[in-house]
């Protein structure tokens, strides 16, 4: 199954105003997906923040921790580097990069490692905090 071409890119025309507003622009398929995304990552860091940064889905606890944008045949998670050299022997099935990981639509999305990676992020970012306070 694919995703709308049109308008539900990070970087196509439509500025999106908050993450209900990007899931309502997407596909009944590519909406469930995503929900399940949404409900996995708020399950692994209670108390994150969404906003839209990049025109895509964003996880905040004191900093951007994870996104997700929906492409024509997957969806994109960028948990930023850290994560992904630290489970990158959970990825090799998955096209991936040094910052972003690919879900194809036609596979099941790998929930407990997007659980793993956001907590992973949610530690990066708690530690970063931690130092600065101890300066």
């Amino acid at each position: 199954m694919t995703a709308k071409a049109s308008g539900n890119t990070p970087y196509g025309s439509r500025k999106y105003q908050d993450i209900d507003d990007y899931h309502s622009a997407q596909e009944p398929f590519i909406k469930e997906r995503l929900a399940m995304l949404r409900a996995a990552i708020h399950a692994a860091v209670p108390g994150l923040t969404e906003t839209i940064s990049y025109n895509m889905p964003t996880f905040r606890l004191r900093t951007n921790l994870v996104y997700y944008a929906v492409h024509k045949n997957h969806i994109g998670f960028y948990p930023t580097s850290g994560p992904l050299k630290a489970f990158a022997d959970r990825l090799d099935k998955f096209k991936h990069s040094k910052g972003a990981v690919q879900f194809p639509h036609n596979k099941a999305l790998p929930l407990d490692l997007v659980r793993d990676m956001a907590q992973f992020r949610a530690r990066q970012a708690t530690a970063r905090d931690s130092e600065s306070d101890a300066e």
